[in-house]
C-alpha cells in the first residue's frame, strides 16, 4: 500500500523560506512514477503547484511558483522535496503530497488533483506580513 506522509510545515514570514518533504513508500519494484506537490486555500480547490518524475527529468511548475519553488527527489530516501522561497500571503494554505499509480510521467502528461492517486494528509503553511 502506497503512503505518502509530509512534514515540513510552519509559520515563515513574507519573503521567507521553508522546506515541505514527503516520504514516499509502498511501490514495488522501483516502479517510476510522479510525485506532486498540491496547495489548497481555505475555501480554494487543490492546485499544483510542482511535480517530478522519479525516473528522471525536468520538473514541472505552476507559473505562480516557477523561479521561487523547487521540487527534488532523493531516491535513495524515498523523499520529495519542495524548498519554497520568497513565500508570498498567496502561498499559505495546506501543503499536499500526491503521487500517481506507475508509470506516469508527469513531465509529459502533467499532473493534476484528478490524475492522482494516492493523497498524504497534508502539512500546514502560515505566511505573515
Amino acid at each position: 500500500q502506497v503512503q505518502l506522509v509530509e512534514s515540513g510545515g510552519g509559520s515563515v514570514q513574507a519573503g521567507g523560506s521553508l522546506r515541505l518533504s514527503c516520504v514516499v513508500s509502498g511501490y514495488t519494484y522501483s516502479r517510476k512514477h510522479c510525485v506532486a506537490w498540491f496547495h489548497q486555500a481555505p475555501g480554494n480547490e487543490r492546485e499544483g503547484r510542482a511535480a517530478i518524475y522519479t525516473g528522471g527529468g525536468t520538473p514541472v511548475y505552476a507559473a505562480s511558483v516557477k523561479g521561487r519553488f523547487a521540487i527534488s527527489h532523493d531516491g535513495a530516501k524515498n523523499t520529495v522535496y519542495l524548498e519554497m522561497n520568497r513565500l508570498k500571503a498567496e502561498d499559505a494554505g495546506m501543503y499536499y503530497c500526491a503521487a500517481t499509480r506507475p508509470p506516469y510521467d508527469c513531465e509529459s502528461s502533467g499532473f493534476r488533483s484528478d490524475g492522482m492517486d494516492y493523497w498524504g494528509k497534508g502539512t500546514l503553511v502560515t505566511v505573515s506580513s
